[in-house]
């Protein structure tokens, strides 16, 4: 990284970080909302975002909060969102970014088991009323934030948070489990990752990125991070779909765009509309994770699209582990997740923790400074890091000689549909509710759009009429599902394949029949 990112990736907290880049380019622009009419776009300078968030700070203050006071918010990818963000890291408050298309049984969970005293709305927002989501879980301290924000007079406010290793954030994954997960993270280890991410992708403040992805998950700070330690800007989008987008990115010249395999396809499906025209003229790489990435994805974006493709491997509990850089070998970029930074270590193990030499499969297990703190519930906690302190990510995979990471599978049951977790079993025990299914097995098929589709396999009782897509995804919604959980894919079988001795359903031969 140039000198002063790295100096910058230094500072203790992350509003000591935004208060130094305000002072070294105050006038530089940092987000540009990307509007439908160009007219409507908006713009926010480094400075801007210090000195506006330090009111909304002082708004919040008014309010109640105090550093350490828990608040949840719900919002989509706009200015806004970032400033009541920033604001709350100015206070030291512990906040609980939640996703916008969460609805009651996720939200619900957050809000009770953070015990959050605020939370956050944009009101009613792309057809959901999400006030009353609030007052129907019985939320404390609902305001919304969607286009007005708290105001005040920054001197009520008391001396920014000196420390960045206590716990100020609570991200939250779906894992294994039918409950979500409280991530826990401090600001050191929300600007490790984002120094991990911009280290590898090599930019510089001529750059200009892109947020079509929730500012609510954890790759909103990595990417905010990012911003900050090289003085460039990114637009934002508060709806993505194409090719709508197209308009936004190439009137602001986005040179960096990307989020998962489900964006690289998107980009690609509309390339090939038009092959002889570069989509987005000034677009040199497309860099993301979170989702499994094929490599012929990576070779068609590189000879259709004509720019980079960097891919890597994050998860909420670690927002960047590796990430493969421009300057990579095209092999390396199509069939490993790059090379984890310095300060990140990884072990590959057997799983009784022996390490084991490169080339060889194993748990993937992980320490640095860019890991959580562990998880709300300590008892989740204690199940994750070995004695050693290494987190156990539940993914498979080898370094290579080079160190190189390359993932081969996972042993946690989970689904990642677009770079979000679904846990498999919540569907699972939502459908047992469901009369006509006797027995079912949700598991992830690999899609070159989404990375992994989610798919039902149904065992219904004999005589029971055939269930249809329509009525178990109907089912589901009654039950508070989130849409991005949905099942696209339903198969009916007279008997789940189980083994001998505890008759336990095989899901790999169910992957391996329907891939």
């Amino acid at each position: 990284m140039p000198d002063t990112a790295t100096e910058l990736s230094r500072s203790r907290t992350l509003w000591e970080l935004i208060d130094r880049r305000a002072a070294l380019t105050p006038h530089t622009t940092v987000l540009i909302e990307a509007a439908e009419d160009p007219a409507d776009d908006r713009r926010l300078t480094f400075g801007e975002l210090r000195d506006r968030s330090e009111r909304v700070a002082a708004g919040l203050y008014g309010m109640g909060v105090r550093p350490g006071t828990v608040v949840a918010w719900q919002l989509p990818t706009r200015i806004e969102t970032v400033l009541l963000s920033v604001a709350l890291a100015r206070i030291g408050a512990v906040q609980s970014p939640v996703i916008p298309f969460y609805r009651d049984r996720e939200v619900g969970f957050a809000l009770r088991e953070s015990k959050a005293e605020f939370f956050a709305v944009p009101g009613r927002w792309r057809g959901h009323d999400y006030p009353a989501m609030a007052e129907r879980l019985g939320a404390r301290g609902v305001f919304e934030a969607y286009e007005d924000l708290p105001d005040g007079d920054p001197a009520v406010l008391p001396p920014p948070p000196a420390s960045g290793t206590d716990v100020r954030w609570i991200y939250w994954t779906s894992g294994t489990t039918s409950d979500p997960k409280g991530v826990l993270h401090t600001d050191r280890s929300l600007i490790a990752g984002g120094s991990c991410l911009a280290h590898a992708l090599h930019l510089s403040p001529a750059d200009v990125g892109s947020m079509a992805f929730p500012f609510a998950h954890i790759a909103g700070p990595d990417y905010t991070v990012m911003l900050l330690l090289y003085g460039f800007p990114a637009v934002l989008f508060e709806k993505f779909a194409m090719p709508d987008a197209l308009d936004g990115y190439r009137r602001h010249g986005v040179t960096v765009a990307g989020g998962s395999t489900a964006f690289y396809s998107m980009f690609l499906t509309e390339q090939r509309k038009d092959p002889a025209t570069r989509l987005i003229p000034t677009l040199r790489l497309l860099a993301g994770g979170g989702a499994p990435k094929p490599p012929e994805i990576y070779h068609a974006v590189v000879r259709e699209m004509g720019c980079q493709l960097t891919h890597g491997y994050g998860m909420t509990e670690v927002p960047m582990i590796t990430m493969g850089a421009p300057d990579d070998t095209a092999d390396h970029l199509a069939t490993t997740e790059g090379r984890p930074p310095a300060g990140m270590s990884i072990r590959v193990t057997a799983p009784d923790g022996t390490p084991l030499p490169p080339g060889t499969d194993g748990e993937v297990r992980l320490k640095g400074e860019a890991v959580c703190r562990g998880y709300l519930d300590q008892d989740q906690s204690a199940e994750v890091f070995d004695a050693d302190g290494y987190l156990i990510t539940g993914d498979l995979g080898h370094l290579t000689r080079g160190g190189y990471l390359v993932l081969t599978g996972r042993s946690k049951d989970v689904i990642i549909r677009k770079g979000e977790n679904i846990s498999a079993k919540e569907i699972e025990d939502l459908l047992h509710r469901l009369p006509g299914v006797a027995d079912v097995a949700v598991i992830g098929l690999p899609d070159p759009a989404r990375g992994e589709r989610v798919c039902a396999v149904v065992e219904q009782p004999p005589g029971a009429a055939p269930l249809t897509l329509p009525q178990l995804t109907a089912h589901l919604r009654a039950q508070g599902l989130a849409t991005h959980k949905l099942p696209e894919q339903l198969e009916l079988l007279e008997s789940l394949p189980r083994n001998e001795a505890l008759r336990k359903i095989l899901k790999y031969r169910l992957r391996e029949r329907y891939a």
